[in-house]
């Protein structure tokens, strides 16, 4: 008889505890949202963001796909630092505006210079994609010759609801993944920046 009574106390118990802790998510649901989904490197985020007029949550969201903010990250193909931008590419971006002093190596070392180049290089390419945060993502992941490509040949319109059309898994995900963060840090971080 006892053993009913445990099992009943044990079962309001954590059903309590299960109702305390949806009570908590619910009201608690931005701390959540900012634990689950967290920005680094703000300042520089919010700096280079300003500086090349660009929604940090953007910035973010790339970093958060492409090294989930580890500044010495390398890739398996090459790429370098928080944005992972190719050795050939941040040296292409180094010789198109003043950077100062930063290196290809700094790309790949220092979080402020791979976000200095990286936010760089995604207005860049949301300019010779006309604004189309679609192809200028595909670009970033493909690179910008594949996608007019892509463009040209009529594989992929361009738009999100076609995103299925791009003919490579890893860029057709990294576009899905970048949107996903975007929306989210946007929803998430509102008043962040």
């Amino acid at each position: 008889m006892k053993k009913g009574k445990a099992g009943k106390r044990r079962r309001r118990l954590v059903l309590l505890l299960f109702i305390i802790v949806v009570g908590l998510l619910f009201f608690q649901s931005e701390w959540l949202g900012r634990t689950i989904y967290p920005i680094y490197y703000k300042d520089e985020i919010a700096r280079n963001a300003e500086l090349y007029d660009m929604d940090p949550h953007l910035i973010a969201a790339i970093i958060r796909v492409e090294s989930n903010y580890k500044a010495g990250a390398v890739s398996p193909k090459g790429a370098l630092g928080i944005m992972q931008v190719m050795p050939d590419t941040a040296e292409w971006i180094l010789k198109k505006n003043d950077f100062g002093a930063i290196t290809v190596e700094d790309v790949g070392r220092n979080p402020e210079a791979g976000i200095r180049i990286g936010t760089w290089y995604i207005q860049e390419l949301l300019r010779q994609f006309n604004g189309n945060l679609n192809l200028s993502l595909a670009a970033y992941n493909a690179g910008p010759g594949k996608v007019r490509q892509w463009v040209d040949q009529k594989v992929w319109d361009g738009s999100e609801k076609r995103l299925s059309d791009i003919p490579y898994g890893e860029t057709r995900q990294y576009v899905k993944k970048v949107l996903y963060y975007y929306n989210k840090y946007q929803e998430v971080h509102k008043d962040l920046f």
